[in-house]
């Protein structure tokens, strides 16, 4: 396949395939969490030279030899438009992104990757980081921020993250069950002192889309106001639901939790969605915002709405 000469091509290391050998078979394509690979008329193709970081790691898993890499001309490889497509494919893919690129020593690559996590609000899985080198463990003697990695010139230093996308409150969580599942053990309602969240982040900028604990949710999507007024609202309006909560006129982004709120529609079977609003005007976008994230999504899921007055009654 040619490269795609929407930018300008470099020479480059990149897998090439061997069609003639290629049994299609498909064992290389889990290997490719990056997406350069899929299986097109029974064999193995190269979709993008864009998505494809030269480093071979499905090389090892073709049973018939049919992958190598080559260097050739091609369009450069792009992390912020592979992470994109990676971050869809849920925690344990992304994981095995950022080992993928820390394995191979791609420091830049990787702080490119911990940099994009940190700028979306998704939390960086627990993963083998990079070793931090110490500066006398340079050999070049050179300090790490000297220049770009080269002749004479160190390596980047992997990204300073914390675990959690710089945030431990923005850690991805689902409670009381170890992230493994999201049944929780059976509580009478309406008992004093009892929280029914089931999972950690809530504010909708710091959800991951690809979070497991949306599979077969019912949905609470909420004003943020909602809860303070509410006394009722765990036992009332939050017991076995996921809560989603932002505010309507306060919060800048709208097309973006538009579009997030499309995404998690649209990776995970919803069974329904509640929103949760005060009776002041403003707090209509709160059903805006859901109604156009369906449309969006193509979905079809049951809405309900309960709207709390500002003396806290579920109108």
């Amino acid at each position: 396949m040619r490269p795609d000469r929407s930018e300008s091509s470099v020479k480059r290391k990149i897998i090439s395939i061997d069609e003639k050998k290629c049994t299609g078979c498909g064992e290389c394509i889990p290997d490719c969490p990056e997406g350069a690979l899929q299986l097109i008329d029974g064999k193995a193709r190269l979709v993008s030279d864009l998505f494809c970081d030269g480093l071979g790691a499905c090389i090892g898993t073709c049973p018939e030899g049919a992958i190598s890499v080559v260097e050739r001309e091609a369009v450069p490889y792009d992390e912020t438009t592979v992470m994109a497509t990676i971050v869809r494919q849920g925690v344990p893919v992304l994981k095995a992104h950022l080992e993928h690129l820390a394995a191979h020593g791609q420091t830049d690559l990787y702080n490119q990757a911990i940099e994009y996590l940190i700028e979306k609000g998704i939390p960086i899985p627990d993963h083998a980081a990079p070793e931090r080198r110490k500066p006398s463990a340079h050999p070049c003697g050179t300090h790490p921020a000297a220049g770009r990695t080269g002749e004479g010139v160190c390596p980047p230093e992997p990204h300073p993250h914390h675990p959690f996308a710089g945030c431990p409150g923005s850690g991805e969580r689902c409670i009381s069950c170890d992230g493994r599942t999201t049944e929780l053990p059976h509580q009478p309602a309406g008992s004093p002192g009892v929280s029914e969240l089931r999972q950690w982040p809530v504010q909708l900028a710091l959800l991951n889309p690809a979070a497991p604990y949306f599979e077969n949710a019912d949905l609470l999507v909420s004003a943020d106001c909602v809860p303070f007024a509410c006394p009722g609202f765990h036992a009332e309006l939050l017991r076995g639901k996921i809560l989603i909560i932002f505010c309507p006129k306060l919060d800048t982004d709208i097309e973006g939790y538009i579009e997030k709120l499309a995404e998690i529609f649209s990776l995970h079977p919803i069974n329904s969605v509640t929103v949760a609003r005060m009776e002041v005007p403003c707090c209509g976008g709160v059903r805006y915002v859901v109604d156009k994230a369906l449309a969006k999504a193509g979905k079809k899921i049951p809405v309900g709405e309960q709207t709390i007055s500002i003396q806290g009654e579920i109108l």
